[in-house]
């Protein structure tokens, strides 16, 4: 099993991660029922497309981001402090080159488009642009902000992510409240509103960050060599990033030339729901990295595997006790969270939970082969497959008019990336595939097969008149079902041991 201090320190950061997750996802489902209710599908559908249009910038950011987390952890993990200052400000100095680059992009390309190329109603045009400009706005201090997330993460203070998120998630039952009370245009307002959420909370651990470390105070640092290796790192991160914005928005945009609007408001309750779901896993996940991380640096080669093995098959069985209760009761969530959902929304939920599955088991070895820093040839290779989602949806679409074989593509991409993914985790990483099948993927299709056998059995002999007592019956079953199989089939003694000895300790702890 892992060390002792690994094992308390994730199980401390999952504990308060999974607090701020519950409290989050409950604020954030209800927000977007009441948020949907006030601007209407249509209103909705816009938002999502032309918010989405700056999100197809991300690719930038989202390549610094992994690579600024890889190297603060990394000179963390060799308790370097200087080299960490240096690594701090130079990230920041890229940062800021990014947010004025993408600035150029969505004010001219992204700009044409918006006004030229999407699918909106003639009437919302206006509207639309006033959306653009302030998720623009948005998304730029997201930019600026990527340093100080990735410094609080490596420095694994996950309760500082708790706080902020607390807050967050009140500021936006406040913007619920206001949608309600003003008679002003609710799409712009929403954009608006949003945005001045976004610059509290970014400013919180910006303060945060400054107030405790050292490393965070900026000085221009430049040292050619090493800004060529934070870039070149970065550079191959970004070729992975930019397939995976053409499958989440690249997807949307298609939806929408082909099918309007509409599609797209259906698209965004499941991008909604989708982060609800991953926030589950990726809180688990976020408590992991930094040590899968820090023990590569460190030398510990058989620790960094042991946790991405474990953490594969735990983020696994994570997301699916939350994904089987949501599938199997899908309609009835629908109906309660939104009343009238917009039409494919139940469908494009269920395959993307489906998804969703295949692609958290990759999420730890995509870590432990960021740690290495070996990401040339792994991004030419899983980016180009991700990258294939666009085009192939693109000619289904053109032949079949179906919305859903964007999320079938999805899917049988997502299972031949986690194979190539393998493959590159054994080259860098000397493990065995043929131990990571037996350890992992097998007890993984074990017990989601088993569970799936007895659910649909228990789902075809149960009969309760009120749905809402058949609902909450279901969720419960369904749930004990899958941790009873998974205690049973998929971990082994030690991690049993460990999970009886933890909550020993727990129970015999003296009360302060």
């Amino acid at each position: 099993m892992l060390n002792s201090t690994g094992n308390k320190r994730i199980a401390k950061n999952t504990l308060i991660l999974y607090i701020r997750m519950f409290f989050t996802m409950g604020v954030s489902l209800y927000t977007s029922r009441v948020v949907l209710n006030a601007l209407g599908i249509e209103d909705y559908g816009v938002y999502s497309i032309v918010g989405g249009i700056v999100t197809l910038f991300s690719f930038f950011n989202s390549a610094m981001t992994s690579s600024t987390q890889r190297f603060l952890a990394f000179d963390i993990g060799k308790n370097d402090l200087e080299q960490l200052k240096k690594t701090f400000n130079a990230t920041l100095n890229i940062h800021i080159a990014i947010a004025l680059f993408v600035l150029i992009l969505a004010e001219t390309i992204g700009l044409w488009f918006v006004n030229n190329k999407l699918n909106l109603p003639l009437d919302r045009l206006i509207a639309a642009n006033w959306v653009y400009q302030f998720s623009i706005l948005t998304f730029l201090l997201g930019i600026l902000q990527v340093p100080y997330d990735a410094l609080i993460v490596a420095h694994e203070k996950m309760n500082i992510y708790a706080y902020m998120s607390f807050a967050e998630a009140g500021l936006k039952l406040l913007i619920v409240y206001l949608l309600v009370v003003f008679v002003f245009d609710k799409l712009i307002l929403y954009a608006v509103l949003l945005f001045v959420v976004t610059f509290i909370v970014r400013s919180g651990h910006k303060y945060y960050c400054k107030r405790n470390y050292k490393e965070s105070k900026y000085q221009f640092y430049y040292d050619k060599t090493y800004y060529k290796v934070l870039l070149s790192y970065s550079g191959w991160n970004l070729f992975g990033n930019i397939a995976g914005v053409a499958r989440g928005q690249g997807v949307n945009i298609l939806l929408n030339l082909f099918f309007g609007t509409v599609l797209n408001a259906a698209y965004g309750i499941t991008m909604q729901l989708q982060v609800a779901v991953q926030t589950f896993v990726n809180n688990f996940q976020m408590a992991v990295n930094p040590q899968i991380i820090k023990n590569y640096a460190a030398g510990n080669i058989d620790q960094c595997n042991k946790l991405i093995f474990q953490s594969s098959k735990l983020s696994y069985f994570l997301m699916l006790i939350i994904v089987c209760p949501v599938i199997f009761n899908i309609d009835f969530i629908l109906k309660i969270w939104l009343k009238t959902p917009p039409d494919f929304t139940s469908k494009f939920i269920i395959l993307c939970l489906i998804n969703l599955l295949i692609d958290c088991i990759s999420g730890p070895i995509m870590t432990g082969v960021q740690a290495t820093g070996n990401i040339k040839f792994y991004q030419i290779i899983v980016g180009t497959l991700v990258f294939l989602n666009l085009p192939i949806s693109f000619f289904l679409l053109k032949i079949y008019k179906n919305p859903e074989l964007v999320f079938f593509t999805s899917i049988l991409i997502s299972i031949f990336s986690l194979i190539f993914r393998l493959f590159f985790y054994k080259k860098y990483l000397q493990i065995s595939i043929s131990s990571f099948l037996k350890q992992v993927v097998l007890k993984l299709f074990l017990v989601s097969f088993l569970s799936i056998i007895i659910i649909f059995m228990f789902n075809k002999y149960i009969f309760l008149e009120n749905e809402f007592i058949l609902a909450l019956t279901k969720l419960v079953v369904i749930i004990f079902i899958i941790i009873i199989i998974i205690f049973l089939l998929g971990i082994n003694n030690d991690e049993r041991f460990f999970i009886f000895n933890t909550i020993s300790k727990k129970k015999n702890e003296p009360k302060v």
